[in-house]
């Protein structure tokens, strides 16, 4: 039986339970999870070869699975799970997205390369479906879960528009509706950048504007930037 709410319930969290960053190649992400105390890197492309860090790596979408079942049944001992980088992920999940269309009773008898081939878009349910599937293996490994992406930066402007009119665009570099799963989830997106102005120091910006797509439901980092400082972001 519902019991309907007679007053205001406080907020049960306070810190990002699933994060999501982006930012340029070759900026730091890494190495700045690898200050993350207590945080395992699953790292999908290679980038933690010149760090120490706790890091597990993952060379496919069978090896993630299998992964988050050693996590799970070691009773999640981590308190940070970072996935370096989703936008890795979401190649393999083509693959897997694939491989469950074939397997279906309509696709037993495709035989392409891809599920994206597939006429008038239909594919992308299936990639959708395989995106979902990690989501929810990625779901609960720690108390917070962080997703590392590749930025995807585009420039607007005609072709007949002047120099100082064209911007650029710097977004999370994932496809379509696979991006707005991702987003939708996060608690906090935040851009990771380097300032020339200050040393090059390493900067995140949860701060959302016409050229960069970031934001969060945590009060203590909306609409903000700070020099990147883990207990800043983790209270």
């Amino acid at each position: 039986m519902i019991t309907l709410p007679t007053a205001p319930s406080p907020a049960s969290h306070t810190n990002p339970k699933l994060m999501l960053l982006y930012g340029p190649p070759k900026v730091g992400k890494t190495t700045a999870l690898s200050q993350l105390e207590q945080c395992l890197i699953l790292d999908c492309e290679d980038g933690s070869d010149y760090i120490t860090a706790l890091k597990l790596k993952i060379n496919s979408f069978e090896e993630l699975r299998e992964a988050c079942k050693a996590v799970r049944d070691a009773k999640c001992p981590y308190k940070y799970v970072a996935v370096d980088t989703i936008t890795r992920v979401e190649d393999w999940c083509e693959k897997y997205a694939t491989a469950l269309y074939k397997q279906s009773v309509i696709g037993k008898s495709f035989t392409g390369q891809t599920v994206l081939e597939l006429p008038q878009g239909s594919g992308y349910f299936w990639l959708r479906r395989a995106f979902d599937e990690v989501m929810m293996m990625l779901h609960n490994l720690a108390p917070h879960v962080i997703l590392v992406g590749h930025l995807r930066e585009k420039f607007i402007g005609g072709k007949d528009a002047k120099v100082d009119s064209v911007v650029s665009s710097k977004d999370l570099d994932l496809t379509g509706k696979i991006k707005q799963i991702a987003c939708s989830r996060s608690d906090a997106i935040g851009y990771i950048y380097r300032n020339h102005e200050d040393g090059f120091k390493l900067w995140i910006s949860f701060e959302s504007n016409e050229q960069v797509n970031c934001g969060s439901r945590c009060g203590h980092l909306k609409g903000r930037k700070l020099a990147l400082n883990w207990k800043e972001i983790y209270k």
